[in-house]
């Protein structure tokens, strides 16, 4: 990877957090009380939701890039001994065995 890019990055993260933290600054301390305690509720949340989520997110991940697992799926698919009348319902009937 460049290393160039990975700086810019890092430029950039700096200047939205230095702008974060002078906004902060420039409010009273009541104001920062309250912006902090519904910051920990939201990121609070958000821990929950991406730990509860991430096993899906891989699952798409790959899907997404490598073809193969969704081969795999459908291979797996039409293994299973179902009906062909109810692969017909699923849309599954053109998939060979």
């Amino acid at each position: 990877m460049d290393s160039k890019s990975a700086v810019n990055k890092k430029s950039f993260i700096y200047r939205v957090n230095s702008n974060v933290q002078d906004l902060l600054s420039n409010l009273s301390e009541q104001q920062q009380a309250i912006i902090k305690r519904i910051w920990s509720i939201l990121t609070y949340k958000w821990q929950w939701q991406i730990i509860l989520n991430s096993p899906f997110l891989v699952i798409w991940i790959l899907d997404q890039t490598i073809p193969a697992v969704h081969a795999f799926d459908m291979q797996l698919i039409s293994s299973l001994p179902i009906p062909t009348s109810l692969k017909t319902l699923l849309g599954l009937a053109n998939i060979s065995n």
